[in-house]
């Protein structure tokens, strides 16, 4: 007699197990269309800059919409909370590790100034460009509407993991479908890496969804709270829900894998897996440009009594459009990303995103031993 299991373990993919698969005809990456949209905005580059005050303050987001991408700014953050930012971001930078978290969560405790809210967000609308910002699903109510008489485009709603159902004491908690109503402009939420999650969350309105719990490298909800799936994974889970809520409504959402990309490579099988865009934090950080000096952290880096993330030393100090466009003189990714990206479409036969969509990936596990690097190649079925 079989013994009885308590649970299955399902097998799940992170970048460094999985490779695309060349295509049997290849496209010039010149003429690969790698635009996408969020409801009624459109991008040049699936690309966005995360919500980390080490990468975003209105400056670099002026930047980085004028190279075709969107930049979010944390309204939770530093950019909110002092007049002198950049006074607080340098304190954050010359910090001795040992004492940096203690100094966020002293930095982060000040109160959001309201004034502040309408000036940054002023800043970047100046020059045109799409503003998003990005805040906590405890303070969206309060914050939005002042964020939409200021002016902005987009409202990221984010948190370590969100759901559209939550159980609390709150009689009404947010409830994204009136949320949508009221503050009638695109809506992103994140994060999730499930199916199921990911399919009630579209089913309540959203324009956008951003997946990935704790891969990033500045985040430890991981080592702090034994929660996530890797990024493969989550992608395919994700992009699942999203095909199946398009045939269900007539409305496509699309997914936005978030955290855990170290290179162009890892760009690339983002998309593969099914992401429509994907959003950087580390490799953006280290842009000469990135308000952080050479440094970032998570938005859970300062919470007040479970910090969950770690400030990180970015040494790249490359301007942001070489690190977007090239040329590069690197060989480890790291720079031309969308130049990494169009020619792996090309390779794969994908002419926009949904073909890459379409592109068979393996899982290719990799071991290294003895400075020798080594692919165990199975095809996923």
């Amino acid at each position: 007699m079989a013994s009885p299991k308590f649970k299955e373990l399902a097998p799940a993919y992170g970048f460094d197990e999985v490779a695309l698969v060349p295509g049997d005809i290849t496209v010039n990456p010149e003429q690969t269309d790698i635009s996408f949209s969020i409801a009624d905005r459109r991008f040049a580059i699936p690309v966005l800059a995360a919500a980390m005050d080490g990468v975003v303050d209105p400056k670099f987001a002026l930047l980085f919409g004028k190279c075709g991408g969107l930049a979010v700014m944390n309204l939770e953050g530093v950019q909110s909370r002092y007049s002198d930012a950049d006074g607080v971001l340098n304190e954050i930078a010359n910090a001795p590790a040992a004492d940096v978290t203690a100094l966020m969560q002293r930095v982060y405790s000040a109160p959001i100034k309201e004034e502040l809210i309408g000036k940054r967000i002023k800043q970047i609308k100046k020059s045109g460009v799409i503003c998003a910002v990005s805040i906590t699903p405890t303070n969206a109510k309060k914050l939005a509407p002042i964020a939409k008489e200021a002016g902005v485009d987009i409202l990221v709603i984010q948190s370590t993991v969100t759901t559209a159902r939550h159980i609390s004491k709150s009689y009404r908690g947010l409830i994204f479908s009136e949320f949508k109503r009221a503050m009638n402009m695109p809506v992103v939420v994140g994060n999730t890496v499930s199916f199921s999650a990911a399919m009630e969350l579209m089913r309540e309105g959203i324009d956008g969804l951003l997946v990935g719990v704790g891969p990033g490298a500045a985040c430890t909800t991981r080592e702090v709270l034994g929660v996530g799936v890797p990024q493969v994974t989550a992608t395919m889970d994700s992009s699942a829900a999203r095909d199946a809520y398009f045939k269900e409504s007539g409305r496509y959402v699309p997914i936005i894998t978030d955290g855990g990309m170290k290179n162009g490579g890892d760009i690339c099988k983002a998309i593969g897996a099914g992401a429509d865009a994907i959003m950087l934090g580390s490799i953006f950080a280290g842009a000469k440009e990135a308000p952080g000096r050479g440094y970032h952290w998570g938005m859970a880096n300062p919470h007040a009594s479970l910090p969950r993330g770690t400030r990180v030393k970015v040494a790249s100090g490359a301007p942001l459009e070489r690190i977007l466009f090239g040329p590069s003189s690197k060989t480890d990714g790291t720079e031309n990303l969308i130049g990494a990206l169009r020619t792996s479409m090309g390779v794969c036969s994908a002419r926009n995103i949904k073909e890459m969509h379409k592109v068979k990936m393996v899982i290719a596990p990799s071991i290294k031993t003895e400075g020798k690097h080594f692919q165990m190649v199975q095809y996923a079925r």
